[in-house]
């Protein structure tokens, strides 16, 4: 068998094996969701979406725990969203090219890859006990914060770095000030992309429950949450509860709770496909 036959033969072995691995990963994935829809679907109705958390599984909801998730994400992108895209408009469009940017930029992108347990303790250690914000919506959303900033900032400079620079160098020739070609010619273009990575971020955060439990969210709520200094649960935390109770009732309400974290996340990938789509139709050259 001569060298390129066998470089044919592996290339082909490869892909067989990475086929493979993909149909196990949608057949895994499959079984768990349909396994997911067989227990839950029972569950899920208008009662189950506005009542608070009891000790009986048929009496059971997630209301709290819904209005907790909305709390801490609407606070979570008020909080990220803003810095995220600062950051990656000062590295990408004003930052010098220089040791410490550099330094900057590596740490960044090797703080994505950090355990979300670890911002957890910094959160408890920060803002739980030093800023005295306690066991609150706002502890959480802080947390969180921090958890998504990373992978903001790096969706955000991707996006900004994939604008042509031909487009900054005519609004220069122009006499357009830097901000001005910032703000009228870039970020209109890197807009689609920005956007894609603040939804992905925010999907992430949606799921996290490690974060949350290390700072102190609790896993009774039975009132509804009205201010940032409200103590609070979310989703995830509901069906962690849930599952680790020994009644098969409420396994029936975590798989319901699961739908339903699964419905919102679905949603907002959806939205990001859809927005980007049509935004990129506007700036297509």
């Amino acid at each position: 068998m001569g060298h390129r036959q066998r470089r044919e033969l592996l290339g082909k072995l490869f892909e067989g094996i990475a086929l493979a691995a993909t149909v196990f990963g949608l057949l895994v994935l499959a079984f768990l969701l349909l396994d997911v829809a067989r227990r839950g679907l029972g569950v899920l109705s208008w009662s189950f979406l506005t009542s608070y958390p009891s000790r009986f599984p048929e009496q059971a909801g997630i209301r709290s725990a819904l209005l907790g998730t909305i709390w801490v994400m609407a606070l979570t992108a008020l909080f990220a969203v803003p810095l995220g895209v600062a950051a990656a408009i000062y590295l990408e469009e004003y930052a010098p090219r220089n040791q410490l940017t550099r330094l900057i930029e590596l740490n960044i992108n090797n703080l994505a890859g950090v355990p979300s347990i670890i911002y957890g303790l910094l959160g408890l250690e920060l803002f739980v006990r030093a800023l005295r914000l306690e066991r609150s919506i706002l502890a959480g959303a802080l947390t969180l914060s921090l958890l998504v900033l990373p992978i903001l900032i790096a969706a955000s400079r991707e996006a900004l770095r994939a604008v042509p620079m031909s487009l900054r160098e005519a609004a220069f020739a122009l006499g357009a000030t830097r901000w001005q070609v910032i703000r009228h010619q870039v970020l209109p273009v890197a807009f689609p992309g920005i956007l894609t990575g603040m939804i992905l971020a925010l999907s992430r955060a949606i799921g996290e429950t490690a974060p949350l439990i290390t700072i102190g969210a609790l896993t009774f709520i039975a009132f509804d949450p009205r201010s940032p200094f409200d103590k609070f649960t979310v989703l995830p935390i509901q069906i962690f509860n849930w599952v680790s109770r020994p009644q098969a009732g409420f396994h029936a309400r975590a798989a319901g709770a699961i739908l339903v974290l699964l419905a919102v996340l679905l949603s907002m990938n959806g939205l990001a496909i859809y927005l980007r789509y049509r935004l990129q139709r506007r700036y297509q050259w």
